[in-house]
C-alpha cells in the first residue's frame, strides 16, 4: 500500500462541521438530561458484562440487551452515539424533541437519509468525582474504531480515555485566576480546569478541535474559557499563566513517508524533541509560584536513561535562568517492539495485517537508527519559584506499583508534595529538630515475624492514598514514627529514643533527620499545626 492509499483509508467519511448556536446546544441539553443520557443510566440499560465486553470491542452483548427492551429515547441514544449505530428516524424524532433532528444534523452530530438516522460523531455520558465533588458532563469526539469499522482518519479527536482521566485527576484543585490547557483536543481538560480557575485559555493545532471543545463547553453550558489555534505555545506569546495543564501529542512516531500522523497524538517532532520542548517553554509561561500537570513520554537511549534524559532538559533551563521545581514520575516503560504495537494498535491498524506489519517495521527502523532502547511514560509537575526563591525540588522517580485509594485523583497528593517541598526547604536540621510532626491518617505499618519470635522480622509503613508508598523502617524508624503525634518535638523523640536504646543521639539524629524528610516529603508524616 503506497502513502496515498493508505491514507485514504483512514480516512472513510467526510469528518462533519462541528457547531450550533446557543438556542440548539440549550435544546439538546434539554432532551440528553429529559432522556437520562448518564453514565449510570447507559451502563442499566445493558448490564456490566455488555459494558465491559463495549470496553473490549464488542457491541453484541450490549445489541442483545437493548433487543429485549422496549424503545426509550435514552435506549436510541445509547445506540446512537455509544454504539455508533444508525436509528430509525421515528425514533430519533422522539429522543429529540427539543432540539429537532434536523438542527442535530445542522450541528454536524448526525447524518439523515429517508428513514434512519447515523452517527457522525460520538457523544456520550462523562462523570467524574474532584475535590469540589461529583459531576457530570456530555462529551462530544470523533467516532472511534468500534464504529467506523476502520482505521482513524488522521484528523481524529479522541475523546475521553485512560490519559485523560490520568491528567484530570492530576490538576491541581486550588483556585487560580488563569489556566492554559496546551493542545486541548476534545476540550475535557480546559472544562475540568475551568471548575478551580477564573479564566482559561485552549490552544490546539486542529481547527476541527478546536471546534469540538467550543461546542462541549457550550453544550454543558460552561463560559470562561478561550479557545485559540495555533501550535505549543505561539498562540499565547508573552502571557503567564497560574497554571499549565496538557496532555501533548507526545507520541514518538516515525518521521518517514506513508506512516500516518495522527493530530491527537503526534507533534510532528522527531523522537520526544516535543516534550522536551513543552517542558523547557513552561518556565516562560508561569507566573510565580505557578505549576504545571503534564504527561509526557520520553526516550532511553544506549547507555542513557531516560530519566536522566528529562533531568537534562531541566538542567538546561536552570542555565538559561528558568529554574523549576520539577517532580517526575514514571509510571510504564516498554521496548520499542511493544511501543510500537500499542500505538498502531491505537490507531485502528489491525494485528496480523500487512500495513500492521509494513508500520511496525517502520518504527523498529527508526528507534534503531536513532539507538532508542525503550520509552517511558509518566506525569511531570512543575513549579515556578516566587521572586527571591529558588528551585528546591527535582525529584525523578519510578513508581510501577499500584497507586493509593485517590477517588478524585492525585491532584491533592500533588499539591501537598509542592507544599511539603517548599516547607522542607525553609526548614534546615535545626529547624527541623524543633518541628512537631504527626503521622498522616492514611498510614498504617505492617509487621511480619518468625513463628515463636516476639520481634518483628519485616516493618513496613504503608500509605492508603497518595502513591501507596510502602517504606520498610527498622526499629528506630518504626518507633520515631509512632511517637510522631505532634505533641512531642522531632528533637524531644529523638532524645528520647537514644536514651531508651543506649545510641548515642546525634547519631541516632544522623540516621533519623533524613528519612524524616523523605516521609514529610512522602506525605506519611506531616507538620503539625
Amino acid at each position: 500500500m503506497n502513502a496515498a492509499s493508505a491514507a485514504s483509508a483512514r480516512t472513510p467519511h467526510t469528518l462533519p462541521t462541528i457547531g450550533a448556536d446557543a438556542a440548539v446546544t440549550d435544546a439538546l441539553r434539554q432532551d440528553l438530561t429529559d432522556a437520562g443520557f448518564t453514565v449510570e443510566r447507559v451502563d442499566a440499560l445493558w448490564g456490566a458484562e455488555a459494558a465491559a465486553s463495549l470496553h473490549r470491542g464488542s457491541r453484541v452483548a450490549a445489541l442483545r440487551a437493548l433487543a429485549a427492551r422496549d424503545t426509550t429515547p435514552l435506549g436510541t441514544l445509547a445506540t446512537l452515539f455509544v454504539l455508533g449505530l444508525p436509528v430509525r428516524r421515528a425514533d430519533a424524532d422522539a429522543a429529540f424533541p427539543s432540539a429537532s433532528v434536523q438542527s442535530v444534523e445542522a450541528s454536524g452530530l448526525v447524518r439523515v437519509d429517508a428513514d434512519s438516522v447515523a452517527p457522525a460523531v460520538d457523544l456520550r455520558p462523562y462523570a467524574f468525582v474532584d475535590d469540589i465533588g461529583a459531576g457530570s458532563w456530555w462529551i462530544v469526539s470523533d467516532l472511534g474504531e468500534l464504529a467506523l469499522g476502520t482505521a482513524l482518519g488522521e484528523e481524529h479527536v479522541l475523546g475521553i480515555g485512560g490519559a485523560t482521566t490520568t491528567l484530570s485527576g492530576l490538576q491541581v484543585p486550588v483556585p487560580v485566576r488563569r489556566v492554559l490547557d496546551l493542545g486541548t483536543g476534545c476540550g475535557i481538560q480546559a472544562i475540568h480546569a475551568r471548575r478551580f480557575a477564573d479564566e482559561v485559555v485552549a490552544t490546539d493545532i486542529s481547527r476541527r478541535a478546536l471546534d469540538i471543545a467550543r461546542f462541549n463547553a457550550q453544550l454543558n453550558g460552561i463560559d470562561g474559557i478561550e479557545f485559540r489555534f495555533g501550535s505549543l505555545f505561539e498562540p499565547v506569546a508573552g502571557e503567564r499563566f497560574d497554571r499549565i495543564v496538557s496532555n501533548p501529542p507526545f507520541v514518538i512516531t516515525p518521521r518517514s513517508e506513508g506512516v500516518p500522523a495522527y493530530e491527537y497524538r503526534d507533534g510532528g517532532m522527531v523522537g520526544d524533541a516535543l516534550v522536551e520542548t513543552v517542558l523547557t517553554g513552561l518556565g516562560e509561561h508561569l507566573e510565580p509560584g505557578g505549576t504545571a500537570q503534564l504527561l509526557g513520554n520520553w526516550e532511553y537511549h544506549w547507555g542513557t536513561d531516560g530519566l536522566d534524559r528529562v533531568r537534562s532538559w531541566f538542567e538546561r533551563a536552570d542555565t538559561d535562568g528558568l529554574g523549576l521545581d520539577a517532580w517526575v514520575v514514571e509510571r510504564e516503560r516498554q521496548d520499542p517492539t511493544a511501543y510500537a504495537e500499542t500505538w498502531i494498535r491505537d490507531g485502528g491498524t489491525k494485528p496480523g495485517t500487512p500495513e500492521f506489519d509494513r508500520l511496525v517495521g517502520a518504527w523498529l527502523d527508526d528507534f534503531a537508527d536513532r539507538r532508542v532502547t525503550g520509552v517511558g511514560f509518566g506525569y511531570v509537575v512543575v513549579r515556578k519559584p516566587r521572586p527571591g526563591g529558588a528551585a528546591h525540588l527535582r525529584r525523578f522517580e519510578r513508581v510501577p506499583e499500584t497507586l493509593g485509594s485517590n477517588p478524585a485523583g492525585l491532584g491533592a497528593t500533588v499539591a501537598r508534595v509542592l507544599d511539603a517541598a517548599a516547607w522542607l526547604a525553609a526548614h534546615d536540621d535545626v529547624a527541623l529538630a524543633a518541628a512537631h510532626l504527626a503521622v498522616a491518617g492514611d498510614v498504617t505499618e505492617e509487621r511480619f515475624y518468625w513463628p515463636g519470635n516476639d520481634d518483628p522480622t519485616v516493618m513496613t509503613l504503608v500509605q492508603g492514598g497518595g502513591l501507596g508508598r510502602r517504606v520498610d523502617a527498622d526499629t528506630a524508624l518504626a518507633a520515631f514514627v509512632g511517637a510522631c503525634d505532634g505533641e512531642l518535638s522531632v528533637a524531644a523523640i529523638v532524645g528520647a529514643l537514644a536514651q531508651i536504646t543506649g545510641v548515642d543521639e546525634q547519631v541516632l539524629a544522623a540516621d533519623l533527620l533524613p528519612a524524616a524528610r523523605d516521609l514529610v516529603l512522602d506525605g506519611l508524616l506531616v507538620p503539625a499545626a
